[in-house]
């Protein structure tokens, strides 16, 4: 793995970066898992091409709104201009195999753009299991309220899968006054997932939006 990445040692400790081997690498996996993704829908040539397009499309506009940063925590996080709303939109469209898969190549994009690697483990729960569990609004395709449902679903595996990696990898940045790993990972990883999923419910719930967005739904995608 060393041609991947390099070793760096500083006063936080052991941390990696990425070589160019290493990104493009990942560029490689994202670009294969979104056109396996959305080719494992259907059949229909024509369709499979338009499915890309679109997810390819969610994807870049959850990368843009990602850089917006309304609020940024000092330990990594933030609430963005409704990042996650795009990825949730995937399986909201396409299913939970289109949605999971956009939404992993999403997570490596993250770990070109944005990498902090402690190890392996840390880097599957916050990059790519992470942000890979906004797919999951795909098991919600089709039901009532779909988009609702699916993105609290979505919100929720990654605020899982968040609180787990502060509590196991970085529970030494533990403020004394909480006295609880557990505790702070659960208040810090809520405070910026939770409030962005707060928000963005909220717009996605006003009438005029929910109406469009289900008019895209129906008829383009």
């Amino acid at each position: 793995m060393s041609f991947l990445v390099e070793k760096m040692v500083n006063d936080s400790g052991v941390t990696y970066s990425l070589k160019g081997a290493g990104y493009a690498v990942l560029i490689i996996l994202c670009v294969a898992l979104l056109i396996i993704g959305c080719v494992a829908r259907d059949c229909n040539k024509k369709n499979n091409a338009k499915h890309i397009a679109f997810a390819a499309m969610a994807i870049a506009l959850a990368v843009v709104t990602s850089m917006i940063r309304v609020i940024r925590l000092p330990m990594g996080g933030s609430v963005t201009l409704f990042s996650m709303l795009f990825i949730v939109l995937v399986g909201y469209w396409y299913g939970i195999k289109a949605g999971l898969t956009a939404a992993v190549a999403y997570g490596i994009i993250q770990l070109i753009l944005d990498p902090y690697i402690l190890n392996i483990p840390q880097v599957m729960l916050d990059y790519i299991l992470g942000f890979g569990a906004l797919g999951l609004s795909g098991i919600f395709t089709g039901s009532k309220h779909g988009l609702v449902k699916g993105y609290i679903a979505g919100v929720i595996g990654r605020f899982i899968c968040s609180f787990l990696s502060g509590w196991i990898f970085f529970a030494v940045y533990t403020p004394d006054f909480f006295n609880s790993a557990v505790l702070y990972s659960i208040v810090y990883n809520a405070s910026y997932i939770g409030l962005e999923a707060v928000i963005t419910l909220m717009v996605i719930s006003l009438p005029a939006v929910n109406k469009a967005l289900v008019y895209v739904k129906n008829n383009f995608v």
